[in-house]
C-alpha cells in the first residue's frame, strides 16, 4: 500500500532506484520540506545544525526498519552515493552507501562541532588535563551525547549509523579529549539494559543533556584485560554493599559524575566469571575517591584516573543487573565498546591520510613537491587501498551491529584491524612531514601519540587475536 501511496503522489526527484530506497527518500524529502529550514540557510548558524541533527538522528531512527529491508534488498544493486575511493576525500560527507541523507545533516552538525567548539581549545584542555564542563553541555544541547538512547530518557533515539557519525567525526577532528564515546555507548547502554527503572529515570536524562557525566571502571592495577582477575569486593551488609578495591586507567574519572564499578560480590564461587556485579556509584559519596590525573603520552585533554574506594557504602538500589551476572553483563556490552574503537581508528587513519595528501601536495623539496616523488605517490597508494578496504570492514560490521548480529569475533576484528591500520597511518604519515611532524601543534603529531592507545584499551589486540583465533 506504501508503494502504491507513493507512485500516485508527485515526490522531489529521488536518484535510488529501488523502490525501497525510492519509499525511504521519499519520506524524508517530504518531511525535509515540511519541518526543517533549506540546507543552505542552516549552514549559516551551529544552532540551525543542532535542530538539523536531532531532527536528521529521529528521521534515522524512525526509518530503521525500513532502511535494513533496504539494505537487505538493495545488496549488490547500484547505489548514487559514492564509496570512498571514488569521492573526492575519503572523509567526504555524502558517501558510503550505509548512510543516508538525514545522516548527511548530522554529519556536518557534529563536524561543525567538534571544528569550532572542541578544536580550538585543544591546547588549552591538554594543559588542564582535562576540558570543560561546558564542552559537555554543548555536546548535549547539540543532539550528539546519547544517541542511541530513546527519547523517552532524553535521548536522540537514534540508529547505530547515527552513533557512528558522531564517533567517526571526533577521530576526523582529531579531538579527542571528551570522552563522549565512553560516557554515550560504553556507559549508558549498561544502564539502559540492564538498569532498573529508577535507574534510568536518575542518571540517563543528564546524561543525554550534559549535565551528568559517566565512567565505568573494570580495570584494576593487577586486573586488565583479563576482567575475571578483579580483586575489588562488595560486600553485603544489611540494605547496603560495603565496596573495597581500587581501579586505575579510568577514562572520564576525574569529571565523572558517576561511575559503574565492577566488583567482585561472591567470594566462594568456583569460577571468577560467576562472582562479578555492577554497581552505580555517585561522586562524592563516603569511601570514593577519586587519585590523581594520570600523565599520558596522549589523550592529553581525556581525564584519566585512579579511583580508590575504602568501606564506601551503597545502597542495595546501586546494584546495576542481576547479582553475579556482571561478567555476563560485561561480555553482551562489550562488542560495541569494541567496534566503536575500530570505527574511530579507522575514522582517524582516513583523516591522517587527508592531511598528509595535501601537506605532500604543497611541500617543495628538490625543485619539486613532495608528491612528485615515486615513494611518497605509492606509500600514500599503499595507505589508501588499505584504509578504502577497512572502511568496507567498518561499513559491514555496523551493519551488523544495526541488525543485532555483529558477535564478539566480528567486534574483535574490527578492533584490531582498525587500531593496528590506524597505527601503521599514524607512523607513515608522520614521516612524511618530516621534522614538522613532530612538533606538537601539528595535527599528526598529537594523532600519532593519540593512537598509541588505541591497540591497548578495549582489550588489548594480543587478546583480541586469541578471541579470534576460538573460531578458526
Amino acid at each position: 500500500r506504501a508503494l502504491h501511496f507513493l507512485h500516485d503522489k508527485p515526490r522531489p526527484p529521488c536518484s535510488l532506484t529501488h523502490p525501497t530506497h525510492a519509499l525511504i527518500e521519499w519520506f524524508i524529502c517530504v518531511d525535509s520540506l515540511d519541518n526543517i529550514p533549506e540546507r543552505q540557510d542552516s549552514m549559516a548558524s551551529l544552532m540551525g545544525f543542532r535542530s538539523l541533527g536531532v531532527a536528521a538522528a529521529r528521521r534515522a531512527s524512525a526509518l530503521r526498519s525500513v532502511h535494513v529491508a533496504a539494505m537487505s534488498a538493495s545488496r549488490g544493486m547500484a547505489s548514487d552515493r559514492p564509496e570512498p575511493f571514488l569521492a573526492d576525500s575519503l572523509t567526504a560527507v555524502g558517501s558510503r552507501r550505509i548512510f543516508t541523507s538525514d545522516h548527511d545533516i548530522m554529519r556536518e552538525s557534529a563536524r561543525a562541532f567538534f571544528n569550532e567548539q572542541v578544536k580550538p581549545h585543544t591546547a588549552e584542555w591538554e594543559a588542564a588535563g582535562q576540558v570543560s564542563r561546558e564542552v559537555w553541555q554543548g555536546a548535549g544541547q547539540q543532539g550528539l551525547l546519547g544517541v542511541l538512547i530513546p527519547e523517552e530518557y532524553g535521548g536522540m533515539g537514534g540508529d547505530v549509523y547515527s552513533a557512528a557519525v558522531v564517533w567517526e567525526e571526533q577521530a576526523i577532528a582529531n579531538t579527542f579529549g571528551p570522552g563522549f564515546a565512553i560516557h554515550s555507548d560504553i556507559v549508558l547502554p549498561y544502564i539502559l539494559h540492564f538498569g532498573t527503572e529508577e535507574q534510568k529515570k536518575k542518571y540517563l536524562p543528564g546524561s543525554c543533556d550534559g549535565s551528568l557525566i559517566g565512567a565505568i571502571a573494570m580495570t584494576e592495577p593487577d586486573a586488565g584485560s583479563d576482567l575475571q582477575g578483579v580483586r575489588t569486593t562488595a560486600t553485603k551488609e544489611g540494605n547496603e554493599w560495603v565496596l573495597n578495591g581500587s581501579k586505575t586507567f579510568i577514562s572520564n574519572g576525574q569529571m565523572c559524575d558517576y561511575v559503574i564499578v565492577v566488583a567482585k560480590t561472591d567470594s566462594t564461587a568456583k569460577r571468577a566469571a560467576h562472582a562479578l556485579s555492577l554497581f552505580l556509584v555517585d561522586a562524592g559519596v563516603e569511601g570514593f575517591d577519586k587519585g590523581k590525573n594520570l600523565q599520558k603520552i596522549g589523550l592529553k585533554a581525556q581525564d584519566t584516573s585512579e579511583l580508590f574506594f575504602s568501606n564506601c557504602r551503597i545502597p542495595d538500589s546501586a546494584l546495576l543487573g542481576t547479582l553475579n551476572h556482571g561478567f555476563y553483563h560485561l561480555m553482551q556490552e562489550l562488542p560495541q565498546e569494541r567496534l566503536l574503537l575500530g570505527v574511530m581508528g579507522v575514522a582517524h587513519a582516513a583523516a591522517m591520510y587527508e592531511w598528509t595528501r595535501e601537506y605532500v601536495k604543497n611541500r617543495q623539496a628538490f625543485g619539486s613537491t613532495l608528491s612528485a616523488l615515486p615513494t611518497i605517490r605509492h606509500q600514500l597508494a599503499e595507505l589508501k587501498t588499505s584504509i578504502c578496504a577497512a572502511q568496507a570492514f567498518v561499513d559491514q560490521t555496523l551493519v551488523l551491529h544495526e541488525e543485532g548480529r555483529l558477535d564478539a569475533q566480528g567486534a574483535s576484528m574490527i578492533k584490531y584491524y582498525g587500531s593496528e591500520l590506524e597505527g601503521k597511518v599514524a607512523d607513515t604519515c608522520l614521516q612524511m612531514f618530516g621534522g614538522h611532524g613532530y612538533m606538537w601543534e601539528m595535527d599528526i603529531a598529537r594523532a600519532f601519540a593519540d593512537a598509541r592507545v588505541q591497540r591497548i584499551y578495549g582489550g588489548a589486540n594480543e587478546i583480541m587475536k586469541e578471541l579470534i583465533s576460538r573460531s578458526i
